[in-house]
């Protein structure tokens, strides 16, 4: 099976290197692309020097376009599975071939790499919201996603093909709640997930409450009454 690693960054100039030669080394057999979110930062000049594959956009559009857009170019490029990791160096390749294996071997639609299969959440205000959210997935869907959250993920050709025919998906836990009420097979397979080295994550406390909420209404409100999809997502 042809396999692309999409990698979103967005001011990434101290982590896309670790990310990428994490990559190469851990799953080498797999092609990549970079989608550079108009970094302000010197990400486009470090993926330059250093020959990466990249897709540098002319303005900021948000990560759900870069997702987006890197979908589209799975699909044109015929890839038939894209694997969502994150460019912060928080994900580690060595997961990779597991996802695969997920689709490739066992026919899942989406497999998530997870932090929390064996693992127990730890008690922050982050993951109180992700508690949340897996209970509202829950309540909707009749599913238990144990990190909804999480930004690694593999998609096969089905669900990348709903990413490019509907716009209004994204990286998020909402669309995990589009995915299964599409009748799409969604599994688990625990990580580990490290800090990121450099930069700053988007979430404060204040962010996290706000996407929490966020994510909470566009699951009850908008993704809970999403069309039914056939039996295994045809």
């Amino acid at each position: 099976m042809k396999v692309i690693v999409i990698v979103p960054a967005y001011n990434e100039a101290l982590n896309i290197e670790k990310t990428i030669e994490d990559l190469q080394k851990n799953a080498k057999e797999y092609d990549y692309v970079i989608i550079n979110d108009c970094s302000k930062d010197q990400t486009k000049e470090v993926c330059q020097k250093n020959q990466f594959h990249v897709i540098s956009l002319p303005i900021n559009y948000g990560l759900t376009s870069g997702i987006q857009i890197g979908m589209k170019y799975a699909k044109e490029k015929d890839y038939d599975i894209a694997i969502q990791f994150d460019g912060d160096g928080q994900h580690s390749a060595r997961y990779i071939k597991e996802l695969v294996k997920g689709i490739e071997k066992e026919n899942y639609d989406v497999v998530i790499g997870s932090r929390f299969v064996t693992s127990k959440k730890p008690m922050s205000i982050r993951m109180l919201g992700s508690n949340i959210i897996q209970l509202a997935i829950k309540v909707v869907t009749g599913k238990t996603i144990k990190d909804p959250t999480s930004g690694m993920r593999a998609y096969n050709r089905k669900a990348i093909e709903e990413f490019v025919k509907n716009s209004s998906l994204t990286p998020e836990p909402d669309t995990l709640v589009y995915m299964l009420k599409k009748q799409m097979k969604i599994k688990e397979i625990q990580v580990e997930m490290t800090e990121r080295e450099f930069g700053e994550s988007y979430f404060d406390a204040f962010k996290s409450i706000e996407y929490m909420l966020s994510m909470m209404f566009s699951i009850i409100f908008i993704r809970a009454f999403t069309r039914k999809g056939k039996k295994g997502g045809k």
